[in-house]
This record gives C-alpha cells, sequence and structure tokens, in this order.
C-alpha cells in the first residue's frame, strides 16, 4: 500500500518538491480589511503592501476541516495510506482539526490508516519534517516507516530567524509596549527560534548585522559538531535580505541554500524584512542550545516585568 504525503501551506515547500513527491498542500489564509488572503493563490502576492499601508492587524485562520478531508479522503479512496504532518499544534489549531477531519474520514473508510504529526514548528523546519517522510514514502516505506522519518527530522532541524522590526512582535501580542520601545532605543535585535512548538528567544543582540552574524556562528557550530545535511533561507518581503544571508551560508557550506519567500499566515506575526535560517544535522540537535544570556538579557526582563505590571493595574480615575 502506497503512502500519500498531506501538509498544510505554512511549510512554504518548493513546488517542485510538491511535485515531485506529489505532496498535497492544505492552504491557511489571514483576512486584512476585509479581504482574505488564502496562501498556495495569486492574491498573496499584494499582501504585504497592503499590510504596510494598513493600521490594522491581519487575523490568521487555520485550515478548514472540510479541506483537510477532501486531503485525506482523495488517496483513501485510492487505496493508499497517509501521513499528515502539519504547523505545531502550539501555534494553529490546524493539528486538531486534522485529528477531527482524519475521525471523519475513517468513519467512511473503516479501513483505511491514516496518521496526523504535529511538526512542531513552521515553515521549512516543517518541511523537513514533510520532505522526510516524502522520501521514505517514495522509496516505498510502510506508514510507520513515513511516520517515524517525519518524527527523526524534528529533533535534527533548527530554525533561527531575525524580525527587522519589533513593531510586529508588538501589535501581535508577542512583546509588550516596553519591551518594544526598549528593543527600539537600544536597535536590540532578538534571534528567535522555534522550541517545543513555540517561539522562543534565541539571543539578543546590538543590530540585525550582529544578528545575522550570531545566526550563522550558530549555524557553524551545529554543523561542525553533528554534521551538515541541508539549509533553507528564509525572508518575509525581502529577497535582498534573503540573497544576504544565502552568502553568509555559502561561506560555511561551500553551497548557495535555496532561498524560499513566507507568506502572510507566518509572516504577519513577525513582518517584512524578517530574513531566516531552517537547517538540518545528520546527528539530533539539543532544543536548548541557547546563547548565554547577558545584559541585554536583564534589561529585556526588567521590562517585560514592567510590562506585566502594567497590564495588572488598574486604570487611575480623575478626582474630584
Amino acid at each position: 500500500m502506497a503512502v500519500s504525503i498531506v501538509t498544510d501551506s505554512t511549510s512554504y515547500l518548493p513546488l517542485d518538491e510538491r511535485e515531485r513527491y506529489g505532496i498535497a498542500v492544505v492552504p491557511l489564509s489571514v483576512t486584512l480589511d476585509g479581504v482574505e488572503y488564502v496562501e498556495d493563490t495569486p492574491v498573496v502576492e499584494g499582501f504585504y503592501r497592503a499590510l504596510a499601508e494598513s493600521k490594522s492587524f491581519p487575523t490568521s485562520s487555520q485550515a478548514g476541516v472540510t479541506a483537510l478531508i477532501d486531503a485525506f479522503e482523495a488517496p483513501v479512496a485510492r487505496g493508499d495510506s497517509v501521513a499528515a504532518v502539519f504547523l505545531s499544534s502550539e501555534m494553529s489549531g490546524t493539528y486538531s482539526t486534522a485529528l477531527m477531519a482524519r475521525d471523519m474520514v475513517l468513519e467512511r473508510y473503516p479501513e483505511a490508516a491514516i496518521e496526523v504529526v504535529d511538526s512542531r514548528s513552521n515553515c521549512m523546519e516543517l518541511g523537513f519534517s514533510v520532505l522526510a517522510a516524502a522520501r521514505v514514502a517514495d522509496a516505498d516505506g510502510t506508514l510507520a516507516e513515513v511516520v517515524d522519518a517525519a518524527l527523526r527530522m524534528i529533533d535534527r532541524t533548527r530554525f533561527l530567524f531575525v524580525p527587522d522590526t519589533l513593531e510586529y512582535l508588538h501589535r501581535g501580542g508577542r512583546m509588550g509596549g516596553a519591551q518594544a520601545l526598549l528593543g527600539t532605543l537600544l536597535q536590540i535585535r532578538p534571534i528567535l527560534t522555534v522550541v517545543e512548538g513555540e517561539t522562543e528567544v534565541f539571543a539578543r543582540v546590538r543590530t540585525k548585522v550582529k544578528a545575522l552574524a550570531e545566526v550563522v556562528a550558530a549555524f557553524r557550530r551545529d554543523v561542525e559538531a553533528r554534521g551538515f545535511v541541508d539549509a533553507i533561507v528564509h525572508h518575509i518581503d525581502d529577497e535582498s535580505g534573503g540573497a544576504r544571508l544565502a552568502a553568509m551560508v555559502e561561506a560555511v557550506t561551500g553551497v548557495w541554500p535555496r532561498v524560499i519567500g513566507i507568506g502572510p499566515v507566518i509572516g504577519t506575526h513577525v513582518g517584512p524584512g524578517t530574513v531566516g535560517l531552517v537547517y538540518s544535522t545528520a546527528e539530533e540537535m539539543p532544543t536548548t542550545a541557547r546563547i548565554p544570556p547577558s545584559a541585554l538579557d536583564e534589561a529585556f526582563r526588567m521590562a517585560a516585568t514592567r510590562d506585566r505590571i502594567a497590564r495588572c493595574e488598574p486604570k487611575q480615575t480623575a478626582r474630584a
């Protein structure tokens, strides 16, 4: 029995890889000023221009249950089993909706085999797990072997990314006002990563140039210790920034990495100008390999405390 692979649009898989392995992609979307931008459709090309001009903040929508049912039912109807790998359940309800869709398909096809995997990440960190599964499926692996390949890849990847501004982290509620103000005044750029399915700070560095240098330094340390397999550079509406980071990666590996843009569902939360690096290694990487705390981290800790206090303090009322 063949194994068909399903994922969602936040993997941002290259089209040639999707076609090569016959990977089905279920789209997610965002809505801004009444306009729905569905990933994997031409309308998303105007999203970042609209975002820059808007005073609103987009709302994102998970993959719909009908689209997931269709993605599962088509291969099941032709006799395939299904391995579906989705973005982190901590970031989206897509994974839980996929479990619901699976159960609904199994009611109609009780002999079918459908496995749903939480990748614990997004973008090409998710994509690497999808491709690992697809390669095993393409080699006639069993459903269990395909799922195991996806899960094993999770521990062999890292995603490091640097926003161009703290505005979108603040607007999206992921950073308090005091932290955003401090970061802007000091030109602090957090290096972000994904740990156990959630976005966390890997390090805080003064200026974006230094932040990207630290991303590449961390990459070098990991691949020298655990073996280099693959790397992808991501950017959010910043092709030139992506190319600059790609050149830095090439200086380490001798290979120009693929450069892939990020769509609106993920791009909304960190904003245009963000660049990042996803890479995989031959051996497992520790998930907690962060840079030691610095004075910048202490300053941000104090700012975060002020933000928490501000949220808890009652508003002052005028006295007669």
